[in-house]
């Protein structure tokens, strides 16, 4: 079914509940200062973040603190799923309603939450989805649900894949509340929303857990003060970086040497040789017989 034949999901502009901005805005700074001070977040981003139009994060889910965790380290507000029991909690269910958090019902038909879904990324909102579907139990990344591919489909974005480490130790299934540690968050590159239409969904699914998992292995090298080992695609593009900045600096001392630069001899290495001349200009005579 194409999108013309969906009028219950108009792509309208994303629209925030009323006061959530003034409360997100306040629990970030609030957030983010605890959170540097009790977890040593850290985080990195492959590429900078679309600040506009739709955007589905994939995360690998540990704990309950992952969708503050991206809240807090992405520059763009996130909205997240929840389970719809959660908004019948008094004040806590009105705190995640004016941050856009999604109620999900498990009992009830998972197709209106998708339609719920899709519409707010057609809208132009950003949405982090757990594909795993649950929290990991042994804080290693779990398997990936195919559910996703389904929704960046019909919606038409691109996926962003992050990695979270480091919370599952500081707020495992078995404790009441968190303790002190150290978190890290590595975010992949954007898979574009045209790769993602042209993928079937097995392909789709393999590539985010490929990436998922790489992502997940730099994380803890990194956060563990292992070294960074750069992707073949960093590690060309700081290699052009270089070759490029040298250029820049030999150059004018070529000029002033009155040296050709590497452009020019690059060039003439490249001319064919020219043929040789015969006696009196004639032509060459032949090569002696072996």
């Amino acid at each position: 079914m194409n999108r013309a034949a969906e009028p219950d999901q108009p792509d309208t502009a994303p629209t925030h509940a009323f006061g959530g901005g003034m409360l997100y805005d306040s629990l970030w700074v609030l957030c983010r200062t605890l959170g540097v001070a009790l977890f040593g977040i850290r985080y990195r981003f492959a590429e900078p973040l679309p600040r506009t139009g739709g955007l589905l994060v994939l995360a690998s889910h540990q704990s309950q603190l992952d969708p503050l965790l991206l809240g807090l380290v992405c520059e763009r507000r996130l909205s997240s799923l929840a389970r719809s029991s959660l908004f019948h909690w008094g004040p806590f269910g009105a705190i995640i309603s004016a941050l856009d958090a999604i109620p999900i019902d498990r009992e009830a038909s998972p197709v209106a939450a998708m339609k719920l879904v899709i519409r707010k990324l057609r809208g132009g909102g950003a949405l982090t989805i757990f594909p795993e579907g649950t929290r990991t139990r042994d804080g290693r990344l779990g398997e990936v649900k195919s559910g996703f591919a389904l929704v960046a489909k019909r919606a038409g974005v691109p996926i962003l894949p992050v990695a979270i480490v480091g919370a599952w130790e500081c707020w495992p299934r078995t404790r009441w509340f968190p303790r002190p540690g150290r978190i890290r968050l590595e975010f992949g590159a954007i898979i574009p929303a045209g790769e993602v239409a042209r993928m079937d969904d097995k392909t789709l699914v393999a590539l985010v857990t490929r990436r998922l998992t790489e992502l997940d292995a730099t994380a803890r090298r990194l956060r563990d003060g292992g070294d960074d080992i750069p992707s073949p695609r960093r590690a060309a593009l700081t290699a052009a970086k270089s070759a490029e900045r040298r250029r820049a600096t030999d150059s004018p001392r070529e000029a002033k040497e009155g040296r050709p630069s590497a452009p020019l001899l690059l060039a003439a290495a490249e001319q064919p040789l020219p043929e040789p001349a015969g006696p009196a200009g004639g032509p060459s005579p032949p090569p002696p017989p072996a």
